[in-house]
């Protein structure tokens, strides 16, 4: 009985395959014939029935016939599937008049785009552009800008360690040490580049981009640290723009100050990029503590000096609007074509 069921089985199948409409069709008759509960698998069952010196001879044909239905299944999947080209390409038809596909174009990086600018204004003033190693030793991203052992900044929930003693810069400010190290006096640099912190959020990313700027001379003031501020502010976001200085704390400056400006966007009469304050953070500055002097074994009683750094994806997000700080990782050509400068 199990034998001829079998046959009628693959009978059906061979012809139920050389029917097929479709593919779908095809595969739909693939699951009832092949499947794991298709009728090929429910005749194994029936084995169990046959006397023990019929199961080998059986369950061979059940095999034979199992490849028999596969190679039919193949053959008549391939037959459909050239049918199915040949009718799609009889009924499409090619317009030559269509203009062709246009590919986006993306542009410069914000990120870039910014950093450029200021390189650009502050060399007008004499700074010379440096970078630096972005795996620092501690000594560099820490002790030596006046931040001790046992700084909270130090915290593995703040920082990236590579080891026991090197990190992932937290900030730019170990290119003014390496300068102030390897440099004649008196001086004038920016430094730039990535740095990395452990914070993420809509306002935060864990590795975005600082530029500041380090003056060194015999005189130097806070009226000299106010006036460049000043200045570039002018320069970068448009002139007639007020800045403000308030009183902070940094471990590399002292005195310290944060830097605000009319917001750009709205002139200083409020909106919602300044929360209708009509004022912008932009950034941090103070005149160089002399223990970072005596660390680069520098004389505080001879020279002087004053720092300012900005962090770059927030200055582009001052100057050009731009909603989110992730935007700037993910390189949407979307959001790169507005600095192509077409």
């Amino acid at each position: 009985m199990s034998s001829t069921r079998l046959e009628q089985i693959k009978d059906e199948a061979l012809k139920a395959f050389g029917s097929a409409a479709n593919s779908r069709e095809l595969y739909d008759l693939k699951v009832k014939y092949l499947g794991k509960q298709g009728l090929l698998t429910d005749i194994m069952k029936e084995m169990a029935a046959l006397p023990k010196e019929e199961k080998p001879l059986f369950g061979k044909k059940v095999n034979e016939v199992k490849a028999g239905l596969e190679a039919a299944y193949t053959q008549a999947e391939e037959a459909l599937r050239k049918k199915e080209i040949e009718e799609r390409l009889a009924k499409e038809e090619l317009d030559l008049t269509l203009p062709g596909a246009r590919r986006l174009r993306g542009g410069p990086h914000p990120v870039a785009v910014v950093t450029d600018e200021i390189a650009r204004i502050m060399s007008r003033l004499g700074y010379a552009l440096r970078t630096g190693p972005q795996i620092e030793k501690d000594y560099y991203n820490f002790e030596a800008l006046n931040i001790p052992a046992n700084h909270p900044a130090r915290d593995m929930a703040d920082t990236f360690f590579v080891d026991d003693t090197h990190v992932l810069r937290t900030h730019t400010s170990p290119i003014q040490i390496h300068s102030l190290e390897s440099e004649n006096l008196p001086l004038r640099v920016i430094g730039t580049g990535p740095v990395y912190r452990c914070d993420s959020d809509i306002s935060h990313l864990p590795n975005f981009h600082q530029i500041e700027a380090l003056c060194v001379d015999k005189k130097v003031s806070m009226a000299d640290l106010k006036g460049t501020i000043s200045f570039f502010v002018r320069e970068f976001f448009g002139a007639g723009l007020k800045t403000r200085f308030r009183p902070s704390f940094f471990p590399f400056t002292e005195p310290s100050a944060e830097v605000d400006c009319n917001c750009p966007i709205c002139k200083g009469k409020g909106c919602s990029l300044c929360k209708q304050s009509g004022w912008i953070e932009i950034g941090g500055c103070g005149l160089v503590n002399p223990k970072v002097f005596e660390h680069a074994k520098i004389d505080p009683k001879k020279w002087q000096g004053f720092a300012f750094g900005f962090g770059i994806e927030r200055m582009a997000i001052i100057k050009y609007g731009i909603p989110d700080i992730r935007l700037f990782p993910e390189n949407d050509v979307r959001f790169l074509r507005p600095f192509a400068g077409e």
